[in-house]
């Protein structure tokens, strides 16, 4: 069994609505093979919290304006290290860069296949790696500057 053209039709939205919104490191998997409960899986991440909840709410919105989607549920708010959007077809992670790297959803779903995204999703790939290493020099000259 594969991904239902509706499950890959939102999870491309959902993908573009990340990357307008500049999540890192944006992939998607089919588990339809291995779950009975969705389609698929989006994952995205972010280095603060407040971007979690831009991506998380752009998300949302594309959805609800172009394909009549919304969430059954959606779980993480208050604190927005890790959203998680479920609209059965799909269920959207959207994580803090800390907690994606902690719990490494791509090493359990490695087996699935990858569901093609739009490009701009696709050109996210190795932002949170980028950034992260940015985080790190800023630190240091910071360091640099109070001697």
């Amino acid at each position: 069994m594969t991904a239902t053209d509706r499950s890959i039709e939102l999870i491309e939205a959902a993908a573009q609505a990340a990357a307008d919104k500049l999540a890192h490191d944006i992939i998607a998997y089919d588990v339809s093979d291995v779950l009975s409960i969705t389609d698929a899986f989006l994952l995205a991440s972010a280095p603060n919290d407040r971007q979690v909840k831009s991506i998380v709410d752009g998300i949302e919105e594309r959805l609800s304006k172009e394909l009549g989607a919304k969430p059954v549920r959606r779980e993480g708010d208050r604190e927005a290290r890790w959203v998680l959007l479920d609209y059965v077809d799909i269920v959207v992670h959207v994580q803090h860069s800390e907690e994606r790297v902690f719990y490494a959803l791509e090493r359990l779903w490695k087996d699935c296949p990858e569901l093609d995204l739009p490009e701009e999703a696709k050109a996210t790939r190795g932002k949170g790696a980028e950034h992260a290493e940015q985080t790190d020099r800023d630190a240091d000259l910071s360091a640099g500057d109070a001697w």
